[in-house]
Formats: C-alpha cells, sequence, structure tokens
C-alpha cells in the first residue's frame, strides 16, 4: 500500500508541471519515470539520508525540478561508490522525469548524458551532448562530450572538447580529464602534475571524486616509480573514502609492485567485495595465486567467469587471453565491445585475443593502431612484444618487451613472470 501511495503521489507531481502538454503518453511516461525515481530510499550513510531528503522535497514542492536535478546527481553518486549499477537507472529516470515538463531542459539533458557514458553507451551520449550544447555552452556539457569522444577512441576530438571545457571554467574536473588525456598521448610527467593540481584542489564536499582522483593518481605515480607518492595517494584517497574500491585497488597494486602479494590480499578482497568487476577479481585471483593460496584463487576466477562476460566483457576477453582459456569467446566479446568502444584499450584486447589464436597478422593490424596514440602502458609493451615476436620481428619484440620491462610494476604478477619468460628467450 505504501508504494502504491508513493506512485500516485509522483503521478500528481508530475501532472502538475506537464498539464500544459498535448500529448497525454509523453505524460504518463514522465509519471512513470517519477513514481520510480520517488520510490523510498533507504540507508544509513549520509548520502543515503541526502537521496531520502530530495525525495521527499521532490514529492511537495510545487516545481520539483530542482529537487530531482540534485537526486539524479546523488544517485549517480551512489551508483559509483556502490557499484550498483541500478542507481544509473533511477539517475536517468530523474532525468526523464524533468524531462516531462521541459524536453530540452539543460540540466536534464546534462544528467542523462552523464548516466548514458557511465552505463557504457557512448554514441548516444555523444548526441545527449552535442544538443545541450545547442542550448547552453558549458565547461560540464564539453566534459561530456570529450568523455564520449574519448571512450570511442577519437582522442584529438575529445582534446578539443576538454581544451574548451578548462577554457570555459577551470576545475578540478577539467583538470582531471586533461591530465588522463596527457596520460594517454604518453605524456606521464605531465599527467601526474596536472593530477597533483587537481587532487589539491579536491573538497570534503565532494567525497567520491576526491578520492577517485587520489586513487588514479596513485597509479600515476607507481608507473613513475615513486611508491612513496603512491601510498600517500593512496592513504589521501582512502580518508575520502574509507571503503572505496578504486582505492583499494590502487593500494593493492602499489603491494604487488613491491612483491608483497599475501599483504596485497586484504585490500584487494575488500575491493572485489565492494565493486565485484573483472578488474578487482582478477587482481585478487592473482595476489591468492602469488601467495600460494592456489584453491582460492579458482574460487575468486570462477566468480570472475560466471559474471564477466556480463558485466565487463573486455577485461573478462583479456583476462580469458591471459589464462589461455576460450579464446575464441574472447575474440567475439572484444570484436562486440569494439562496436561500442574503439579505443586503445578495447584494440589490445582484440589483438591480444586474436594472436592466441593464431591470427598474427589480425593481431598485428589492431596493435599498430591500439600503439598509434603514443599511450605509455606495460600491457600494452608487453602484448606488442609478444605479438612481434609470434610474426617473427624478433628487434621490435625486443624493444617492445623492453619498454614493458622498465615498467614492469604495473603488470600483474603472472605478467610479470611470462615477460621475463619471453625476454629470456629472445
Amino acid at each position: 500500500m505504501r508504494l502504491r501511495l508513493l506512485f500516485l503521489t509522483a503521478f500528481l507531481v508530475v501532472l502538475s508541471g506537464c498539464s500544459g502538454s498535448p500529448d497525454n503518453s509523453a505524460r504518463q511516461e514522465g509519471a512513470d519515470a517519477c513514481a520510480i525515481a520517488l520510490v523510498s530510499h533507504t540507508g544509513e550513510t549520509k548520502l543515503d539520508q541526502e537521496i531520502s531528503r530530495l525525495q521527499a522535497e521532490a514529492r511537495t514542492a510545487s516545481n520539483p525540478s530542482r529537487a530531482l536535478e540534485q537526486l539524479g546527481w546523488r544517485f549517480v553518486s551512489k551508483a559509483r561508490i556502490s557499484s550498483d549499477p541500478g542507481y544509473y537507472k533511477l539517475a536517468e529516470k530523474c532525468a526523464e522525469c524533468m524531462q516531462a515538463k521541459s524536453p530540452r531542459k539543460p540540466e536534464a539533458l546534462l544528467l542523462r548524458g552523464h548516466v548514458l557514458h557511465n552505463v557504457h553507451r557512448f554514441k548516444e551520449a555523444e548526441e545527449v551532448a552535442r544538443e545541450l550544447l545547442t542550448l547552453i555552452e558549458s565547461s560540464p556539457a564539453y566534459g561530456l562530450l570529450g568523455d564520449a569522444l574519448m571512450e570511442q577512441g577519437r582522442l584529438k576530438e575529445a582534446a578539443v572538447a576538454y581544451q574548451k571545457m578548462v577554457d570555459l571554467k577551470p576545475s578540478p574536473q577539467g583538470y582531471v580529464r586533461a591530465a588522463h588525456m596527457r596520460w594517454l598521448k604518453g605524456d606521464l610527467g605531465g599527467a601526474i602534475e596536472i593530477m597533483r593540481m587537481a587532487a589539491g584542489s579536491s573538497t570534503p564536499r565532494d567525497p567520491e571524486s576526491a578520492a577517485w582522483t587520489y586513487a588514479r593518481l596513485a597509479l600515476y605515480e607507481l608507473q613513475a616509480g615513486n611508491i612513496k607518492g603512491a601510498q600517500q595517494a593512496v592513504e589521501q584517497a582512502l580518508s575520502f573514502q574509507e571503503h572505496y574500491p578504486a582505492a583499494l585497488l590502487a593500494r593493492g597494486r602499489v603491494l604487488l609492485a613491491q612483491g608483497k602479494p599475501a599483504d596485497a590480499i586484504e585490500p584487494l578482497r575488500r575491493a572485489a567485495r565492494n565493486n565485484p568487476l573483472p578488474e578487482y577479481q582478477w587482481a585478487l585471483a592473482e595476489a591468492l595465486h602469488d601467495a600460494g593460496r592456489a584453491h582460492e584463487a579458482r574460487t575468486v576466477e570462477a566468480q570472475l567467469a560466471q559474471q564477466g562476460g556480463a558485466t565487463d566483457p573486455r577485461t573478462f576477453a583479456l583476462f580469458l587471453t591471459s589464462r589461455g582459456q576460450q579464446v575464441e569467446t574472447a575474440i567475439r566479446l572484444a570484436e562486440k565491445e569494439l562496436t561500442v568502444r574503439s579505443d586503445v584499450f578495447t584494440l589490445d584486447t582484440l589483438a591480444w585475443s586474436l594472436a592466441a589464436a593464431g591470427k598474427i597478422e589480425e593481431a598485428r593490424s589492431s596493435m599498430e593502431r591500439a600503439l598509434a596514440e603514443g599511450t605509455k602502458d606495460a600491457r600494452l609493451f608487453y602484448h606488442a612484444g609478444v605479438i612481434a615476436a609470434s610474426a617473427g620481428e624478433k628487434q621490435k619484440a625486443r624493444e617492445w618487451l623492453g619498454k614493458a620491462s622498465e615498467i614492469r610494476q604495473m603488470l600483474l604478477p603472472s605478467e610479470r613472470q611470462k615477460l621475463s619468460q619471453h625476454l629470456a628467450a629472445l
């Protein structure tokens, strides 16, 4: 009964804002969206309480748009912290509820675009960003456009969008994007400099973004060989969000790089529990294997195999190939992912899978495209070296494997072991 009353309340709210619309079906869709977004939320954290407060405000306000907008962004934060994609759907419903009254409302378009980006519907996110920019030329709109373009592998266009974002309004959000673009183009020093600037601008008012920024900085510092700096960045991230999965993963990665797999298990287990995606489960399994706990590692890998293809096809394809399992499945997943996300790392995943299947020429072609942007990534270099060796190009293989060896701390333990074996063979 309580749920029914909430649906009726939401329905009346949206009708009050949409009475001038001639399209009854659109009004009904808006009513349904509001009903879903305003179903009572439970939870004890500060964020949960904020969501409940905004829901109550939206139910009673004569014009609920402001409360709905803020509610939508709180759902986005909840999705990131909890790793529950269902909250992205609730955020999208907030946008749809707002659009029932004003279909081209900029705030609703921005919220919806970010949801589409987070659920990997990058082409749709790009369309929303471009529509938004016809209404208002804003820093957030250019940020959304750059994000969508970057994931599609269109780095030059993304860089232009990010530059406009920073020009309009310098902010930590803009600095983070600029840093990642520098890293993708092979400028690690520039990426660290800008990411430190972003981290220094972080605020407790947005703890999730601050934690993400410091967690990313930790990996940049690790790649630069600055273990102390990486550790400090991890601690800063966890000071903003105590159980933040990306920060716990970074802590585990730093410990694995130091040759301390037993110490890495606890943070990696917590990270995988909070965010059971293949990247997290794979790192945990590696730590368990390297610590001599193979039975536990196989249990984690079985869990990864059950859901990996649905939750993160690209990483799952990479995992299968690296383990020498279901190579044709890995190729299929990578090819499908490439239709949505044609960036450096999807191209690398496809190349690695093709090489495992003995399709060396196709693998070389895909790897050349993956290397074209100049990204300095240990796994990318390692794969390029193995593929070159398989093609009989020993000199190229030595060069790429040598580059991978210079930043081998970024590889997982089994990858480091195989890298050493390939170098010895050459």
